[in-house]
């Protein structure tokens, strides 16, 4: 209860305190909820049994036992009779003689939310003046007297009552406001319909549910109201509801798209005559299309399922295939006979771990598998596919400043990307006009590629929209409007953003932004390979030691165990499923605090083992390229 709230009751009960009757509140349960201090001395009860929450039976039986209400023969079952009429209460009003000589009017009234207040009203001194005026009036007959007196104490009584019927016409009006501005503000259609499908009642709101309807729609039926598409779905339902039967149905508004759900009750009189039917319509769009996303997303579990396992055994081989191409690109020297047989070997198995990951990855987004490359090399290389693919007639310039000849980045995806964003400018320069690509390295060590063009600029809409996937300013609508879209998602996949805007001096400015991850020095790294597949264990080996880094190797969590004590070292790189019921999440429990841990998995996405280590650790998929293993070392690193 606030101090507001607080105040007002204290003052409430301060006022009763004032007041010389004695009132009595009671709760539905027959608890006191609040009895004033004239209620104390009115009846001589203790304080400590006038406290809230105290029994109305205990309360009572205290006064019985006193003598209130004169000689009972059994106060148990006086109690309990006084009790069963309270369970049932009506309002009332009466007079008795207390067992004191006083007398004493009683007046109770039902309250709204349960319970009931009692009044008490001393009325020893009406009832004197009463008498006196009785004995004075000699000359009237007895049957008059008889008649005024009467009089007096009904006048009283419909004084009460009619106390009783201004607090319930007050409860009346109120509830009615509430149950109206309940009506309005429920964002739903409600209404009532006759026999003749004419409706006697809506609360207006019909608009918001079927748009392009009405909101006054009281005296017209259906047909008047809804479109015939819409009457189909309705018109069968209300035969139902005339025919006595519910029903729950929902169907698609074909001028809005919208999915409605109806819901028509029959409306029964007491002679079980159906007299029309209570409607409710509502607009499940959301809950039918996350109805059909969560299916959709069954399904693909179960197809993920179903590949598991394969899909692990499988990225195992190509992991031990890849190794086994890297140390033979490496000795074929100049013969071109296996360097191409060594190229072939390359390409089918990339072939065959992008389906892996397409089995893995239904309808996700695409991931970054970043490796080390010449930045001369791949600025050449991007600069050659950009030029080849804006107008003749565009001066396009690539201007470079990295501090480090090398770069870690994925060059497809950061290619795919770049070449977005200068298409982009293009398009807005038309066949004319001049692009400055700048890729530069912040102060900050961020990796930034700037794009600026000198054409129009982009318009309010197209500043507040690029970005979304399908948005396009083309007239004739050629292309897919995804070419900012896919290149935000290769800085969102990164870790970075992608920012436009107008440049001061005119034309259109994108600046891309990822994590610089400079190629860190690897030599003197300890680090300990845990893999209960040999070969695969094998190649992870091969390719850290080829970089100049110590490596141990184990086959089990008892072999980890005892190697993790070993001094200098630096990561652990442990399979996730290591048969047995062991997992490289049980190597990671207990590696030291000041070691890395990198998890690598054939196991897909979906699977909870794989999802349970991602929480903690970086988790790198099978199969990968060896590059993207010294890149995950790298940022453990960095």
């Amino acid at each position: 209860m606030t101090i507001n709230q607080q105040t007002r009751v204290d003052m409430i009960q301060a006022g009763l305190n004032l007041i010389s009757q004695a009132i009595s509140i009671y709760d539905h349960e027959l608890k006191l909820v609040h009895a004033n201090r004239r209620m104390q001395t009115m009846f001589q009860v203790p304080a400590e049994l006038l406290q809230p929450g105290a029994d109305f039976g205990g309360i009572l039986r205290y006064v019985a036992e006193r003598g209130e209400y004169g000689q009972l023969d059994d106060i148990s079952a006086f109690v309990e009779e006084k009790v069963t009429l309270a369970l049932a209460f009506e309002p009332h009003y009466f007079e008795r003689t207390r067992a004191n000589g006083t007398s004493i009017s009683v007046e109770g009234c039902p309250l709204e939310s349960g319970g009931w207040i009692t009044v008490f009203t001393d009325i020893t001194a009406i009832k004197r003046d009463e008498e006196t005026i009785l004995s004075k009036a000699n000359g009237l007959s007895q049957e008059l007297l008889q008649r005024s007196d009467e009089l007096a104490q009904t006048n009283r009584q419909m004084a009460a009552s009619l106390r009783s019927l201004e607090t319930t016409q007050q409860e009346l009006i109120e509830s009615r406001e509430r149950l109206q501005l309940i009506n309005r503000m429920t964002p739903a259609h409600i209404a009532h319909v006759n026999s003749d499908g004419a409706y006697t009642h809506s609360n207006g709101r019909l608009p918001s549910v079927i748009p392009f309807t009405e909101s006054n729609i009281v005296g017209r039926k259906f047909e008047q109201v809804l479109s015939s598409e819409v009457c189909k779905e309705v018109i069968p339902s209300f035969k139902k509801a005339l025919n006595g039967e519910s029903s729950v149905s929902e169907f698609k508004e074909e001028g809005s798209g919208r999915f409605i759900r109806l819901a028509m009750t029959p409306d029964i009189d007491r002679n079980d005559t159906v007299r029309g039917a209570y409607i409710l319509s509502t607009d499940a769009t959301e809950e039918v299309q996350a109805r059909r996303a969560l299916a959709h997303a069954s399904r693909k579990a179960l197809a993920t399922q179903l590949t598991s396992v394969m899909a692990h055994d499988f990225s195992n081989l190509l992991t031990i295939i890849m190794g086994q191409q890297n140390q033979l690109e490496k000795i074929v020297g100049d013969d071109q006979t296996l360097s191409s047989i060594s190229k072939t070997i390359k390409s089918a198995t990339r072939r065959g771990a992008e389906l892996i990951d397409t089995l893995n990855r239904i309808e996700t987004q695409r991931h970054i598998d970043a490796v080390k490359v010449s930045a001369n090399d791949f600025v050449s290389h991007v600069s050659r596919l950009a030029k080849a693919a804006v107008p003749k007639g565009i001066d396009l310039k690539f201007d470079i400043d990295i501090p480090d000849k090398n770069l870690m980045i994925d060059p497809g995806f950061a290619s795919d990307a770049i070449l977005n964003l200068v298409i982009n400018a293009a398009e807005a320069c038309g066949e004319s006009g001049s692009i400055a690509v700048q890729i530069l390295v912040t102060p900050q060590q961020e990796l930034q590629f700037r794009t600026r063009d000198d054409g129009p600029g982009f318009s309010d809409d197209a500043l507040g929209n690029a970005l979304k996937p399908f948005y396009s300013t083309k007239e004739d609508k050629v292309g897919r409007g995804l070419g900012l879209s896919s290149a935000f998602d290769f800085a969102r996949s990164c870790g970075g953003s992608l920012r436009i805007r107008n440049h001061e001096d005119g034309g259109a400015l994108v600046v891309m932004t990822i994590p610089y991850l400079p190629v860190l020095s690897v030599e003197g790294q300890v680090i300990l390979v845990v893999d209960d597949d040999d070969e695969v264990r094998r190649v992870i080996s091969d390719h850290l030691r080829s970089g100049g880094r110590l490596v141990v190797e184990a086959s089990s969590l008892r072999e980890a165990r005892e190697l993790i004590k070993l001094e200098g070292l630096s990561s652990v790189i442990t399979d996730l499923d290591l048969g047995n019921a062991k997992t490289g999440i049980d190597v990671a429990a207990i590696v030291p605090d000041d070691v890395a841990v990198l998890i690598v998995t054939g196991l897909n996405a979906s699977d909870p083992r794989r999802q349970q280590a991602e929480v903690s650790y970086p988790v790198l998929e099978k199969p990968f390229e060896l590059n993207a293993l010294d890149l995950a070392l790298a940022r453990m690193s960095s």
